[in-house]
C-alpha cells in the first residue's frame, strides 16, 4: 500500500468533517458527522480518495436524509442516477442503496442477483451501525440500539426502470429471511432424523447405519448451510413410485410451491433410477437443479435421507438443500465421517501399501480430490477414477474422468492437462467440446494448480434433456488432447509425418518458437511444415528464393497465393508488386512475415501474395507452378528482365527461357527499325498467346539437335499454322508485328538457346545468327551475316560485309539505336577496307546496368559486358581443327561453314585485346591471340598511341598551313574525352607546347583559362598513366584561376570572369549543355575531338 494513503485518508475524513459542522446546524452536524464517520470508516480508501470532496459532502448528506427515518423491521431499497441538479452530486455509475436490520448472507446474496441480471459492481460499501430510532423510526443516534445493515452498490449506468431489479433483490432477501429464520428448525430436523433411524430396524449394516448418522451429526454441526428442506411420502400410484410433498413440511426457501404434489425433480427421472428410492439406503448426497441465491453462486448441495417403516421398508424421505460450509472443504476427508470410510475402502481396494511411493500417491489424490465429488461419488466409482489419476501423473498426458449423476442431471468432468498447456483459451475449448460431446451447457468449472505437474480443471456439465447417453469418452479425450497441442506442437506432428523422424525432428529444432504470432493466426501447423522445409531449403541448397504458387481450397478459379521466401534482408512489397503485374496479375494483398531464429541465427522472411488473374484467365496451378516460380525467380535474381514479356508464362504457358527468345527477338526488332514499342509487341503477343506458343515451336523445331521428328515438315506444319492463326488476327498492327517475329525466326541460322554452361543450366545470354537479306525491312546497307546477342545487362550486334570481314568491337553508349551507329561504321569499315583481303565488319555492344558514379566499377561492368559479347560471337563461330571447320556444340546450322572472325580494339576497348584472346583461348578457337588484334603479343593501341599518331600527323601539317610551329609555339586546345582514353590520352601528350582550356567527358567539365603548358603537360601525363583516371583527378592545384572541374549532372554552372574571357561569352550561370555548346564554339586553335 502506498504509505501516503492514510494520511490523505485522515485527511479528507477531516475536510468533509469541517464542511459538515460548518454548513449544517449544530444537532443535525451531530448526528450527520456520527453517521458519515461510521459510514466512511468502512469505505476503502482508494474509493475514498477518488471522491471529490464536494461529491463526498453531497453523497453523505442525501444518503443520511435516507437512512434517518426507517419504521421498525422495514427493508428500505432505492435505485437512482446521482446528478447535481437533483442530488446534489454526480457519479457515472447507478447506486442501489439497501437498509435493513442486520442478518447473515446479505452482501453475497445481493451482490449474486446483481450480477445474475448482467450487471458489473463497481463499489461496495456495507458498514453495519447500531441505531437508536423512536417509534416511527426516526434516528435518534448511533451507537447503542439495533444493528442495521446499510449497503450502498455502484453499478453499470442504468438508464431504463429498475423496479424489476429493486424486486428481484427484495425476493433475495425473502430468501435469506426464510433460511435465517428457519436454519434452527432444519438442523433440528437433521437431529431428528438421526434419532429416528438410530431406533429404526434397518435392512443395512450396523457400521454402514452408523456411519451415515454420524455424518448427519457433522452436517448439523455447522457443516452445512442450510437453505430449504421438505419431507415428502414414497407412494405407488398407476404410474409407479411418486414422492408426495407432506403439507406443511416446507422449510426455508421450500415454505410455498408444491404443496400437495409430487416431487417435479422425482418425476423426471427415469423408471430404472426412480426404482433406486426403495434401494435400502440411508443418504442420497448429489447437487440440485436449482441455484443458490443465497451466500454463494452455486448449486445447492442435496441431502437426501430416507424415511424407513417399521419394517425397514423405505416409506419416504428427508430432503435438505443448502450449501456445504467453508470448514468443509478444508477439513481432511479422514476427519468426515461417510468421506473417512470411502477413503480407507479405496485405499484398501487398490491393493497398494499405504506407506509406498504410490499408495502415497493415491492418498495424495484422494485428499485434495474434489470435495463435492467425494460426497457424492461411491467407493468403485472414486477407485477408478483415482488410480487413473495416478497413472496420468506418471504418464505427463491429458486425461479425462467422467461420472454422471445417477439422476442424469449432470455429468461432472474431470480434466487433467499438464500445468504449463494450460490456459483460458484451452479451457474455452474444453467447454465447447464437452457441451458438444454430451449434449450439456459446460459452463460451471473449478481450476486447481498444486505441486503437481498436472492442473485440474473439474467441469459440471447441465444435461436437462439427460445428455447423451452413451457419450464417446475416447473420442471427447482426444478432441481435448489435439485442442490442448500448441502450434507448435502440431508443426512438430506435421513435421514428422511428412519428413520421418529424423528430419522431422531437425527442421523442428531449428524453426520451433520462429514463426510469428501473426503467421501463426493465419495459417495451419501442416502449412508451416512445408514452409519450414523450403525456408530450410534456402540455406541447404544455396537458394535465393523459395516459392509456392497455390490455390487455396476455399478461393475461385480467377484467384491465386504466390507465398515467397527468402533469408535475411526481405524482399520489398515494391519491388515484388511490379514483377507479379508485369506476370499478367493484380495484386490484392500481401500478407510480410519475418520469421527469427530464437539464437539469433539467421533471419528468415515469407511473403504471400493473394493475386486474381488478369482478364479473367484461369491458371492451371499444377501445370504452371513450376514454370512461374523459376520466372519469377529469374527475375529476381537479375537473369531475366521484368517487363510485360513475362505475361506469356501463364498466359502461353511459356518457360522463363523461351520467353527471353520473344523478348530478344523483340529487342533485336528494336534496333533494326522497327516502328512498334516494346510494350506493344508485348500486348500483341500476350493477346495472341496461342500464336506465341506456335513461334516458339517453330523455333524449337528448327534449332533443337535432339530433335527427333521429320524437322523440314514439322517447320512447314508449324509456318502454315501461325500464318493460318494471322489471318484470323483482325487488328492491323498486331498482324504486322507477329509476322516480323514469323520472318525474323525463318531468318536465324543459328543460335547458342541449346548450348549450356559450365554448371549445366543454360547460358545466360542469347546469341542469334541471321540472314539480314530474310529479314523484312532492314535498313540498308545489309550484311552479309548478322549476330544479335541479348541478356538482361548487355545486348550487342556484330555485322560482317563478308564472310572473311574484320572490324573493332566498340563500348557504346546509344542504347536506344546501337544499330544504326554499328552499321554505319561497318560502311565505313567497308569502305576502308576495299583495297584488302577482309572485308569491313563492325561491331557494338551496350551495358544496361552500369553502376552509377565510380569509374572503377562501370569499367569493370562494361568488362563483364564485352566478356558476355564475344562469348556470344563465339558460341556461334566455327573453328578449324587439324585444318578442318567443327560447328559449334548444340548449334543447328543453316549456312555454310563460317570459321574466320577476327575482332579489333575500338572505342571504349582499346584496351581489351588480351580479355578478348583470353576467351578466345578458353573457346579453342582456332585463331588463338590473333582472334583479337593488339594485346599482349600484338599491338597495343593505348600504348602505342597507333590512332593518336596518326592523326597528329593531321593536326601539325594543318598547323604548319597556317605558318605556325607547335613544336615551338604555344597554341590553345579544347577537347573531347579525358586523359584515360587512347586518342585523347595520347594526342595531349604529343606536345608539351599545348595549352587546354577545356575539355569535357561523359561525366565531368574541364576548365583551366590561363594553364602552364608545362606543368600542365605533366599532370596530364599523370593522369594518362594512372588506371581509371578521370577529369576529377586532375590535381586542383595545378588549375589557373577561374577554371575548376564541374560534374555533368549539375543544375547549373558558375561562369568566372575569366571562363568567359575565354569562351568570348557572357552568362553568370550555364547548364553543362549550354557549357558544352560554348566550348564547342570557342575562339581557340584546335578541337581535339578525341573521345569519340
Amino acid at each position: 500500500m502506498n504509505p501516503a494513503l492514510p494520511d490523505r485518508r485522515e485527511q479528507t475524513l477531516v475536510r468533509l468533517d469541517e464542511l459538515l459542522t460548518e454548513r449544517l446546524e449544530q444537532e443535525q452536524a451531530r448526528l450527520v458527522k456520527a453517521f458519515a464517520g461510521r459510514y466512511l470508516f468502512a469505505m476503502a480508501s482508494d474509493d475514498l480518495l477518488e471522491t471529490s470532496l464536494e461529491d463526498h459532502y453531497g453523497s453523505i448528506l442525501g444518503l443520511w436524509e435516507w437512512f434517518s427515518q426507517r419504521p421498525a423491521g422495514a427493508i428500505l431499497m432505492r435505485a437512482f442516477n446521482p446528478t447535481l441538479d437533483e442530488h446534489g452530486w454526480r457519479s457515472i455509475h447507478t447506486i442501489v442503496d439497501v437498509l435493513l436490520d442486520d442478518r447473515p448472507f446479505l452482501v453475497d446474496s445481493l451482490s449474486m442477483e446483481l450480477v445474475r441480471h448482467g450487471l458489473t459492481v463497481h463499489g461496495i460499501n456495507h458498514p453495519v451501525m447500531r441505531v437508536q430510532r423512536d417509534p416511527d423510526g426516526r434516528m435518534l443516534g448511533i451507537g447503542e440500539g439495533r444493528a442495521e445493515a446499510l449497503l450502498r452498490f455502484e453499478v453499470d449506468h442504468q438508464d431504463g426502470d429498475t423496479a424489476g431489479l429493486l424486486a428481484d433483490l427484495r425476493g433475495v432477501l425473502a430468501d435469506v429471511d426464510a433460511a435465517v429464520e428457519d436454519w434452527r428448525p432444519m438442523r433440528d430436523r437433521v437431529l431428528a432424523a438421526v434419532e429416528e433411524l438410530h431406533h429404526c430396524e434397518l435392512p443395512i449394516a450396523a457400521a454402514e447405519r452408523d456411519e451415515a448418522l454420524d455424518f448427519l451429526r457433522w452436517v448439523a454441526n455447522d457443516h452445512f448451510t442450510f437453505i430449504g428442506s421438505r419431507i415428502y411420502d414414497l407412494v405407488a400410484d398407476e404410474q409407479g413410485d411418486v414422492l408426495r410433498l407432506v403439507p406443511g413440511s416446507g422449510l426455508g426457501v421450500l415454505r410455498v410451491g408444491e404443496a400437495g404434489h409430487e416431487s417435479k425433480g422425482f418425476a423426471h427421472v427415469p423408471a430404472e433410477l426412480r426404482d433406486r428410492a426403495r434401494l435400502p439406503e440411508i443418504l442420497v448426497l448429489t447437487k440440485s437443479t436449482a441455484r443458490s441465491s443465497i451466500h454463494r453462486p452455486a448449486h445447492l448441495d442435496y441431502i437426501g435421507v430416507k424415511r424407513f417403516g417399521e419394517h425397514g421398508e423405505v416409506i419416504g424421505e428427508w430432503r435438505f438443500l443448502g450449501l456445504y460450509s467453508s470448514t468443509a472443504y478444508s477439513m481432511r476427508p479422514s476427519d468426515i465421517p461417510l468421506l473417512r470410510v470411502r477413503r480407507q475402502h479405496v485405499l484398501q481396494g487398490s491393493g497398494l501399501e499405504p506407506n509406498s511411493h504410490d499408495g502415497k500417491a493415491l492418498q495424495h489424490i484422494i485428499d485434495t480430490f474434489p470435495r463435492d465429488e467425494l460426497f457424492q461419488c461411491d467407493e468403485q466409482e472414486l477407485l477408478r477414477i483415482a488410480t487413473g489419476i495416478m497413472r496420468v501423473e506418471e504418464r505427463h498426458r491429458l486425461r479425462i474422468f467422467l461420472r454422471r449423476d445417477p439422476f442424469a442431471r449432470f455429468v461432472s468432468v474431470l480434466v487433467y492437462v499438464p500445468r504449463e498447456r494450460y490456459d483460458t483459451a484451452l479451457r474455452k475449448r474444453m467447454q465447447a467440446i464437452l457441451a458438444e460431446g454430451l449434449d450439456g451447457d459446460a459452463s460451471e468449472f473449478d481450476v486447481l494448480f498444486s505441486d503437481s505437474v498436472m492442473a485440474r480443471v473439474h467441469f459440471i456439465v447441465q444435461t436437462p434433456d439427460g445428455g447423451v447417453a452413451e457419450p464417446d469418452v475416447a473420442a471427447i479425450e482426444e478432441r481435448m488432447a489435439e485442442a490442448m497441442l500448441s502450434w507448435d506442437d502440431k508443426l512438430l506432428a506435421a513435421l514428422l509425418e511428412q519428413y520421418g523422424e529424423a528430419e522431422g525432428n531437425r527442421l523442428y529444432r531449428r524453426f520451433s518458437g520462429s514463426f510469428p504470432a501473426a503467421y501463426r493466426d493465419d495459417y495451419r501447423p501442416r502449412n508451416a511444415a512445408l514452409d519450414a522445409h523450403r525456408l530450410d531449403s534456402l540455406n541447404a541448397g544455396g537458394l535465393a528464393l523459395a516459392m509456392q504458387l497455390y490455390r487455396p481450397l476455399e478461393s475461385g478459379a480467377e484467384r491465386l497465393r504466390f507465398k515467397v521466401f527468402g533469408l535475411d534482408r526481405p524482399m520489398a512489397l515494391s519491388d515484388g508488386l511490379p514483377m507479379l503485374e508485369r506476370m499478367g496479375l493484380t495484386v490484392i494483398g500481401a500478407r510480410p512475415y519475418v520469421i527469427n531464429r530464437d539464437d539469433g541465427a539467421e533471419c528468415f522472411w515469407v511473403l504471400d501474395f493473394d493475386l486474381s488473374a488478369d482478364h479473367g484467365l484461369v491458371v492451371d496451378v499444377a501445370a504452371m507452378r513450376d514454370n512461374f516460380q523459376e520466372a519469377f525467380a529469374r527475375v529476381y535474381a537479375g537473369d531475366m528482365e521484368n517487363d510485360g514479356f513475362n505475361r506469356l508464362i501463364l498466359a502461353a504457358g511459356l518457360d522463363w527461357r523461351q520467353v527471353v527468345l520473344l523478348r530478344a527477338v523483340c529487342k533485336y526488332l528494336l534496333q533494326a527499325g522497327s516502328p512498334f514499342s516494346q510494350s506493344y509487341m508485348e500486348d500483341s503477343l500476350a493477346i495472341n498467346a496461342a500464336i506465341a506458343r506456335l513461334l516458339v515451336s517453330l523455333f524449337e523445331t528448327r534449332f533443337d539437335p535432339r530433335y527427333q521428328g521429320e524437322r523440314e515438315a514439322e517447320v512447314d506444319t508449324l509456318v502454315q499454322q501461325v500464318e493460318a492463326a494471322l489471318d484470323q488476327v483482325a487488328n492491323l498492327d498486331q498482324d504486322r508485328i507477329l509476322r516480323r517475329y514469323l520472318h525474323t525466326i525463318r531468318a536465324l541460322l543459328r543460335s547458342n538457346y541449346y548450348q549450356r554452361a559450365s554448371d549445366g543450366g543454360p547460358k545466360p545470354y542469347l546469341s542469334l545468327k541471321l540472314d539480314p537479306a530474310l529479314v523484312p525491312d532492314l535498313p540498308e546497307p545489309r550484311p552479309r551475316y548478322e549476330i544479335f546477342v541479348y541478356s538482361p545487362w548487355v545486348e550487342g550486334v556484330h555485322l560482317r560485309g563478308g564472310k572473311v570481314a574484320r572490324g573493332g568491337l566498340r563500348w557504346s553508349d546509344r542504347r536506344e539505336d546501337f544499330r544504326t551507329e554499328v552499321l554505319g561504321l561497318m560502311k565505313a569499315q567497308m569502305v576502308k577496307n576495299a583495297v584488302i583481303v577482309p572485308v569491313g565488319a563492325k561491331g557494338g555492344f551496350v551495358p544496361k546496368r552500369l553502376p552509377g558514379g565510380d569509374r572503377a566499377a562501370i569499367q569493370a561492368e562494361g568488362i563483364r559486358c564485352y566478356k558476355t559479347f564475344v562469348s556470344g560471337l563465339l558460341d556461334l563461330t566455327d573453328n578449324l581443327v587439324g585444318g578442318k571447320p567443327v560447328a559449334p556444340a548444340d548449334v543447328l546450322r543453316y549456312d555454310e561453314d563460317d570459321p574466320y572472325l577476327v575482332v579489333a580494339a575500338d572505342k571504349g576497348t582499346a584496351s581489351f585485346s588480351d580479355i578478348a584472346n583470353a576467351i578466345s583461348a578458353d573457346y579453342g578457337f582456332w585463331l588463338g591471340d590473333a582472334f583479337a588484334s593488339g594485346g599482349a603479343h600484338g599491338y597495343d593501341h593505348k600504348r602505342m598511341g597507333i590512332t593518336a599518331r596518326g592523326a597528329w600527323e593531321s593536326v601539325k601539317r594543318h598547323f604548319s598551313e597556317l605558318g605556325t610551329d607547335i613544336a615551338r609555339d604555344t597554341f590553345t586546345v579544347v577537347g573531347i574525352g579525358d586523359m584515360s582514353g587512347d586518342v585523347f590520352g595520347n594526342g595531349m601528350l604529343l606536345s608539351r607546347r599545348i595549352k587546354l582550356v577545356a575539355a569535357f567527358n561523359h561525366l565531368h567539365i574541364f576548365l583551366d583559362p590561363a594553364p602552364d603548358p608545362e606543368a600542365a603537360f605533366e599532370e596530364r601525363k599523370r593522369l594518362f598513366e594512372q588506371p581509371g583516371s578521370s577529369w576529377s583527378d586532375y590535381d586542383p592545384a595545378f588549375i589557373s584561376k577561374g577554371g575548376g572541374v564541374f560534374a555533368r549532372s549539375a543544375k547549373s554552372i558558375p561562369i568566372s570572369a575569366e571562363v568567359k574571357a575565354l569562351l568570348a561569352i557572357d552568362a553568370a550561370r550555364l547548364t553543362p549543355a549550354e557549357l558544352i555548346r560554348a566550348i564547342l564554339q570557342a575562339p581557340v586553335d584546335l578541337l581535339w575531338n578525341g573521345g569519340i
